[in-house]
């Protein structure tokens, strides 16, 4: 157990390795409950979103969820700051028709999305709330992961929740407990996760775990999550996406938009910051690493051409880690734009000694595809 972003959490249960395959090859059972869960009501949250996210959000129907980054247009030199990486989701309207929407975001950058929304809240049509600590989230991924969970609930939820489509959502009594259920994960396998009352959460968990017990399912901890996302080719807030960073050289440009659908340009904090960028060839891009060793490289490994030294590096590791799916270390890297071609050969400095590392394509692991 460790301290992370003030909540205790499990590094790992039994062996990473393990906890890790097991998601791969039949379901893992991660306690996400630190990361914030918020609630925007109201008659004008949904408009209030669209100002304010990176990502369109006025077109959004009830059921659907969307990746989106939340963005300040103060603190920087580059007139935007990235607060923070959030999934944005249309939940059942109220009885009154309003729609009701909800964000989830990072445990560690909870704190101040909390506070920059809350700054920017008009006097009336919109209201926010941070139920994270009256809730608990659980994410259920892997192949057996959505069977699982649907033998827990009712025929007519169960068959919801099979025919949900990816970053889609609904509402489900599982194992009698009721939840916000929504087909997303931070592994590349299919599942879902799943919004609990605090109080029902042991049950629901146990239930879970109990149900798959002889079919290989296994409680997962933080080491096999960053692992499985970092397959995924998937970026974590801190390491691949910072403050500073640049959304398009690291692939997420499907996270902003800047235009409407009829092609009027979108206004939110930044915008005019991310317009630029996109029009801009960036010096560095976000690319994967494999090595032919085990051992993995660290995040700030310097990535030098083959023989090259300190002195003169490339680029530099954002995350590494030994990959359990594949066999080898593999890791993701903000390499110079000019050196980034597929199958390039570098040496990425690792403590004492340099390790030879090859460009491959992103993800690492691909769900029914496998990797390589």
């Amino acid at each position: 157990m460790v301290d992370f972003a003030g909540w205790s959490m499990p590094v790992q249960y039994a062996s990473i390795v393990d906890e890790h395959l097991a998601a791969r090859r039949a379901a893992g059972l991660f306690d996400v409950s630190h990361m914030g869960r918020l609630s925007i009501d109201g008659p004008c949250s949904q408009a209030w979103l669209e100002s304010l996210l990176t990502r369109g959000v006025g077109d959004m129907a009830p059921g659907q969820c969307r990746y989106t980054l939340v963005t300040s247009d103060a603190g920087s030199a580059d007139g935007v700051a990235v607060l923070d990486d959030a999934l944005v989701t249309r939940e059942t309207d109220a009885a009154d028709g309003s729609p009701r929407m909800s964000l989830v975001v990072n445990a560690s950058n909870r704190t101040a999305v909390v506070a920059w929304l809350q700054s920017r809240l008009p006097a009336e049509g919109v209201t926010l709330s941070d139920h994270t600590t009256r809730t608990a989230m659980i994410a259920v991924q892997g192949p057996l992961a959505v069977d699982l969970v649907c033998g827990l609930c009712e025929a007519e939820a169960g068959a919801r929740i099979r025919d949900l489509r990816g970053y889609r959502a609904t509402r489900a009594a599982v194992a009698g407990v009721p939840a916000a259920v929504s087909r997303t994960g931070y592994t590349g396998e299919d599942g879902v996760e799943l919004v609990v009352p605090a109080a029902h959460a042991t049950a629901a968990w146990e239930a879970i775990l109990a149900a798959g017990a002889d079919r290989g399912v296994r409680a997962c901890g933080l080491g096999a999550r960053d692992t499985l996302r970092l397959e995924a080719g998937m970026p974590l807030y801190g390491h691949e996406l910072r403050a500073d960073s640049d959304p398009f050289a690291l692939g997420l440009g499907l996270a902003v938009n800047l235009d409407t659908a009829s092609g009027e340009p979108r206004v939110f904090p930044g915008a005019a910051a991310l317009r630029r960028m996109k029009s801009q060839v960036p010096a560095r891009v976000r690319v994967g690493l494999a090595f032919e060793s085990k051992r993995s490289a660290r995040e700030g490994s310097l990535v030098v051409a083959p023989g090259g030294t300190a002195a003169a590096p490339l680029g530099i590791v954002t995350s590494g880690s030994f990959s359990p799916t594949l066999g080898h270390a593999v890791a993701m890297a903000m390499i110079d734009r000019a050196a980034a071609a597929e199958g390039t050969l570098f040496d990425v400095l690792i403590r004492d000694a340099s390790q030879p590392a090859r460009l491959v394509p992103l993800p690492f692991y691909r769900r029914g595809g496998g990797g390589g």
